[in-house]
């Protein structure tokens, strides 16, 4: 994997972040370009749910990646469908 490279929780797939800046930004709202990385042909871009990527550890993402709110306590928690820490 790349260092852009996160896992797609609902697939367990690599993903190919392709706007790292937009990954880290919470205020760009909840989903990033990427593309499955599998294989050797290269897919085509597509949008991803930040709620849905993980580390390739299975470490969930930053709050302050995903959350506007999380300073101010404002905002929701943003987990994946079948995170555990749900």
């Amino acid at each position: 994997m790349r260092s852009h490279d996160l896992l797609h929780r609902p697939t367990g797939s690599p993903v190919e972040v392709l706007d790292a800046a937009a990954l880290a930004d919470p205020c760009r709202g909840g989903e990033v370009l990427g593309r499955f990385h599998a294989g050797e042909e290269l897919r085509e871009p597509e949008p991803f749910r930040k709620a849905e990527l993980a580390f390739p550890s299975g470490e969930s993402l930053p709050r302050w990646w995903v959350d506007p709110g999380w300073r101010t306590g404002a905002g929701k928690p943003v987990t994946a469908p079948d995170d555990p820490a749900r």
